[in-house]
C-alpha cells in the first residue's frame, strides 16, 4: 500500500503522537508535552491551487419551497385549484391535491436579471454575486435520511461530515478555535450526525455551538477558568498529556485517545482567543445594526468574525429540528422565516465583499430537499402547505471561485423534477472540495479495508457554475 503523506499524518495523528505542536502553534504557551508533538489540525495545502479558503453554510433545515424562494413557476397560477398533469405525479411522503400557485409575487433582480421571491428581498440585491442551482436532487423524501445525505454523503450509515472531510484535508488555520463549528439553537433533526466525524479521527468533528447563549460563558462552557492561573493550568496539562501519551503508547489502534488529548489542548488555547472571537460587542455598532439583534443574525456575524480568524467551515442552522418543514400554511410559515434571515444574510455578503473575504469563502445556502409544488391534504382537505420533494430543488452559492449572475439547470414547469442539467448531491459535494483545492475521488481515508471518500463512488464537478 502506497504511503502518502496524507496517510502518514493520519496515522500519525491517532497514533504516535504529533512532533512539534509547540512550534507551530506559534508558542502558545510554555508546555514540554506539545513540544513533543504535531497537530493533527495544522494547516496543510490543497492538492491543487484553491478558489475558496473558507465555507460558510447556511442550512436552511426543514426543506425551503423552491418554487417559493428562489425557483418562480407561472405555470401553478394557470392550474391553481387543478389537478396537475399525469406525468407530474411522482412519489411524495403525504398526500397531495391539485397545484397550488405561490402565495408570494417575484421580481428580476440586478443586471443578470434573477428571479427573485418577495420574501428574500434583501438578500437578492446580490444576485450577481450568486449561482442558483435549480436543478438539485436527492435520494428520499424523509428529513433525517436527507440531512445526512446533505451533511455527510450517505443518508444511511455514519459517514463523516463534510466539515469533518474538510479539516482532515486541510487542517485550521487558526490552532486557537476549533477547524468546523456548527451553529445551531438548539438541534436539527439527526442532532449531532450532522457534524460528526463517524471513522476519521475525532479531533476532526465538528463543534457545536447553542445560538440560543448569547453570553461568551454559555455557549462555551468553563471556558474561563476563575481557579487556577494560566501557568498552573499549562503545568497541569503538560501532567496530563504525559500520562496519556504513556497510556496511548500501548493503546496505538484506538483514535479516540488522541482526539481526547487534542481536545484538551484545544480547550486550553480556546481560552486565550474564544472570549475574543464571541464577542460581538467588540463591532463597530453600524455593523451590528446591519446583523440586526437577532439569533440568525448574530450567528452569521458569528460566522464572518470565525472564517475572518481562520475557522474553515462555519454551518449554520436555521432553528432548532425542522422549521421550514411548512407542511401546513406556507405563506405564513415561510414569510416569517424568511424574514428572520433575509436581511442577516444580504448583512452578511456586503460584510463579507467590504473585508475582501467574499472571493475566498465560499457561502452555501439550501436545505436538505424541497417540497411540492401540489398542495399537501391534511386529514383529506388543503392546508396550504407542501409537502417533502427530493426530485426537485434549489441552493445557491456564492463567492469562493463561483460565477455569479447565473442559474444551473432547470426543474419542470410545475418545479417538481430536475430536468435539465440535474445535479445530485453527490455533485454538489464534488464542486465544494474543487473549490477547495481537493480532486473529490483522492480525498479518502483508509477505513474497513477500503479507500472511503464524501462521494462514496459518485459525484462530478459541476464545472459550468466555476469562475
Amino acid at each position: 500500500m502506497e504511503f502518502t503523506r496524507r496517510r502518514m499524518l493520519s496515522q500519525t495523528g491517532t497514533g504516535l503522537g504529533l512532533i512539534g505542536l509547540h512550534a507551530l502553534l506559534g508558542g502558545a504557551g510554555p508546555s514540554a508535552a506539545a513540544s513533543e508533538l504535531i497537530s493533527p489540525l495544522a494547516p496543510r495545502q490543497p492538492q491543487f491551487p484553491a478558489k475558496a479558503k473558507h465555507i460558510i453554510h447556511i442550512y436552511l433545515n426543514g426543506g425551503p419551497s423552491q418554487v417559493d424562494t428562489f425557483d418562480p413557476k407561472p405555470m401553478l397560477a394557470k392550474y391553481h385549484g387543478k389537478p396537475l398533469p399525469q406525468d407530474q405525479k411522482l412519489t411524495t411522503e403525504r398526500h397531495t391535491g391539485a397545484a397550488m400557485a405561490s402565495p408570494f409575487s417575484f421580481q428580476k433582480y440586478g443586471q443578470c436579471g434573477m428571479e427573485v421571491s418577495e420574501i428574500f428581498s434583501k438578500t437578492a440585491q446580490h444576485v450577481d454575486d450568486m449561482c442558483f442551482i435549480r436543478s438539485m436532487h436527492a435520494n428520499t423524501p424523509n428529513h433525517e435520511q436527507s440531512m445526512r445525505l446533505m451533511n455527510c454523503g450517505d443518508e444511511r450509515l455514519s459517514r463523516p461530515s463534510l466539515g469533518a472531510w474538510v479539516n482532515y484535508g486541510l487542517g485550521t488555520e487558526n490552532a486557537n478555535l476549533p477547524g468546523f463549528i456548527a451553529m445551531c439553537p438548539g438541534l436539527p433533526v439527526a442532532d449531532v450526525s450532522n457534524w460528526r466525524a463517524a471513522f476519521l479521527p475525532g479531533v476532526f468533528q465538528g463543534t457545536h455551538l447553542d445560538t440560543r447563549k448569547t453570553k461568551v460563558e454559555e455557549l462555551i462552557e468553563n471556558i474561563t477558568n476563575h481557579v487556577v492561573t494560566r501557568r498552573d493550568q499549562r503545568r497541569q496539562l503538560d501532567l496530563l498529556q504525559r500520562i496519556n501519551r504513556q497510556h496511548q503508547r500501548a493503546r496505538s489502534e484506538e483514535p479516540e485517545l488522541e482526539a481526547r488529548i487534542q481536545a484538551f489542548e484545544l480547550a486550553y488555547r480556546m481560552q486565550m482567543e474564544a472570549t475574543d472571537a464571541f464577542d460581538l460587542n467588540q463591532e463597530p455598532q453600524h455593523i451590528q445594526e446591519a446583523y440586526g439583534n437577532t439569533l440568525h443574525g448574530r450567528q452569521l456575524l458569528l460566522a464572518r468574525r470565525l472564517i475572518e480568524r481562520g475557522v474553515r467551515i462555519v454551518q449554520l442552522y436555521h432553528g432548532d429540528v425542522q422549521p421550514w418543514d411548512s407542511h401546513n400554511d406556507i405563506e405564513k410559515n415561510h414569510r416569517s422565516l424568511a424574514n428572520e434571515c433575509d436581511g442577516p444574510i444580504a448583512a452578511l455578503l456586503t460584510d463579507l465583499k467590504q473585508r475582501g473575504l467574499f472571493e475566498e469563502t465560499l457561502v452555501i445556502c439550501g436545505g436538505e430537499f424541497g417540497r411540492t409544488p401540489a398542495v399537501e391534504l391534511v386529514n383529506g382537505n388543503p392546508g396550504g402547505g407542501r409537502d417533502h420533494n427530493h426530485w426537485g430543488f434549489t441552493v445557491w452559492l456564492a463567492g469562493g471561485g463561483v460565477k455569479g449572475g447565473m442559474v444551473h439547470g432547470a426543474t419542470d414547469d410545475f418545479g417538481y423534477r430536475a430536468v435539465k442539467d440535474p445535479v445530485h448531491v453527490h455533485d454538489l459535494h464534488a464542486t465544494i472540495l474543487h473549490l477547495l483545492g481537493f480532486d473529490h475521488t483522492k480525498l479518502t481515508y483508509r477505513h474497513a479495508g477500503r479507500d472511503f471518500r464524501l462521494t462514496d463512488v459518485h459525484g462530478d464537478v459541476v464545472r459550468d457554475i466555476l469562475a
